[in-house]
């Protein structure tokens, strides 16, 4: 029995179009849930869109149609925004789903049996923009009389009846939480964030709303619709069949990783195990936030112009090159820069150089020398078993920063073995050797194409296609590309394809 692996994205909120910020968390839990399907887990990958909330009804008015044909709409340009970059999710789930509604509801009731729900009226600060709520210490006055939220989002003074979750009542529970599970939140940048804000003192929240109705009504409460974040924040349970325990994919749940932007952390590490709690169903095991991208040195906004469509970066360098790039430019969890300068260099000097004329340096020399057959190992020197040593031990080493989403430190220890490859080819110099000593030459050629193929197959979550091609060249069969196969070493005398690039330098287009 495979051990299960469960990782989501948040779903994404449908009242615009997607944009990088959405592809990089796509991209980031892609990433993880390739690597943990070729280490040999059985992995349940969700994403999927957010299409309630008074937020959405507003931007189906302005568009002149009606909620749900907007929200099908939206929601299809964001799943083929995810399919074009590459993403394997196994499920796409709509919080406007039969399925949905029934799970929701059920949560509901779970939590108000619990005691944790009572009647009242809620008067304060409210964002539509944000759908959240603010205290009167997160808002500021503007020049114009206006006031904003902490995210800049305009706020109004809302009073309704609403029904009230008691989260004051979790401070405690939470607290215990972050303490005796000290990886819940990550990084520990956001940890801090979390219980800062959790320690300050929780106000119970205003869960239903009765000024719109593009919601899940509340169970035997008419007029009233649940608060857009109880909705969608319940998806990740209702993907893996809640309410039915002997629904198939409930083997998944608890989750091992919410996938989020930090924008939204506090949904996800406060309020959401916090209404798991009260309704009595196991927690997340991790809530892994990630920062913002800045294009040209400035925070993306329509109103700047520079926000950026994810599908038109693939159509400009293609889908392994922007996928390698957002991985590798920044830390997961920090705010990293975006420009046509860092994503040709990135291409350029680390794919095509780095990595791309490595491998076919070592491809061309075998099809021009060795009549195009894998070589036979030879007496390792102190060199081989030194580049060998460093190839073998990567797989460890990856599967640590994979465990703690830190993808470009991942990265970095597979470009230490490439570099030093390619420092090995050019101090062996097998094309020398090929007038002097034939057997050294093959053995020379022998350890670059094993450490070639484990640099290739812990590179695959990152760039798929493109190291598909590469083993492919290597002669590595389809059934030995997950990491249990790098224990076998390939047979020598295999036939190996011509050699193709892999990686094509990046061109500037002529006017």
């Amino acid at each position: 029995m495979k051990q299960t692996f469960f990782l989501t994205t948040p779903i994404y909120y449908v009242n615009g179009a997607p944009h990088i910020g959405h592809a990089y968390t796509s991209v980031c839990a892609d990433v993880l849930a390739r690597f943990k399907r070729l280490d040999g887990y059985d992995v349940f990958y969700l994403s999927g869109t957010d299409e309630h909330g008074q937020k959405v009804e507003k931007a189906a008015r302005d568009a002149g149609v009606d909620p749900q044909t907007f929200t099908d709409r939206v929601s299809a340009d964001f799943r083929g925004m995810s399919d074009a970059m590459g993403v394997s999710y196994d499920d796409w789930i709509r919080t406007t789903e039969e399925r949905h509604k029934v799970s929701t509801c059920e949560l509901w009731r779970r939590i108000a049996a619990s005691g944790n729900i009572y009647l009242g009226h809620y008067e304060g600060w409210y964002a539509v923009r944000d759908e959240a709520f603010y205290d009167d210490g997160e808002v500021t006055l503007q020049p114009d009389g206006s006031r904003i939220g902490p995210s800049g989002a305009p706020v109004e003074w809302v009073r309704e009846p609403s029904y009230f979750f008691k989260l004051s009542a979790f401070q405690d529970k939470l607290l215990e939480l972050y303490e005796t599970q000290p990886d819940f939140v990550a990084p520990t940048s956001r940890r801090n964030e979390v219980i800062s804000f959790v320690k300050s003192g929780l106000r119970d929240l205003s869960i239903s709303r009765t000024t719109f109705n593009w919601g899940i009504p509340v169970p035997d409460a008419p007029g009233h619709v649940m608060y857009v974040w109880l909705d969608a924040l319940n998806n990740y349970v209702t993907a893996c069949g809640f309410p039915d325990p002997d629904a198939p994919r409930w083997k998944y749940w608890p989750a091992d990783v919410h996938v989020v932007g930090k924008d939204i952390i506090r949904f996800h590490a406060v309020y959401w195990p916090a209404f798991l709690m009260a309704a009595g169903l196991p927690l997340p095991r991790r809530v892994s936030s990630h920062g913002w991208w800045i294009v040209d040195g400035e925070k993306m906004s329509k109103s700047l112009g520079n926000v950026v469509e994810p599908r038109k970066l693939v159509e400009t360098y293609g889908l392994d090159q922007i996928r390698y790039f957002l991985m590798r430019e920044k830390p997961f969890g920090a705010d990293g820069s975006m420009s046509h300068a860092a994503i040709v260099s990135r291409i350029n000097v680390e794919l095509a150089n780095d990595l791309g004329n490595l491998a076919q340096r070592t491809l061309s020399l075998i099809a021009r020398n060795c009549g195009g057959q894998l070589p036979a190992h030879g007496e390792p020197t102190e060199d081989d078993l030194v580049l060998l040593a460093a190839a073998d031990a990567l797989l460890p080493i990856v599967r640590d920063h994979m465990d703690r989403q830190t993808f470009n430190e991942a990265l970095e220890e597979i470009w230490k073995v490439v570099r030093a490859a390619n420092a090995y080819i050019d101090h062996q110099a097998p094309w020398a050797l090929n007038k002097t000593d034939k057997a050294r030459m093959g053995s020379v050629l022998r350890v670059l194409t094993d450490t070639i193929r484990t640099i290739a197959t812990l590179l695959q979550p990152f760039m798929p296609a493109s190291t598909g091609r590469m083993l492919d060249q290597l002669g590595v069969p389809a059934d030995a590309r997950d990491f249990a196969g790098l224990a076998t070493r390939l047979p020598a005398g295999e036939a190996l394809p011509p050699p193709q690039g892999v990686f094509p330098r990046y061109v500037e287009p002529t006017a």
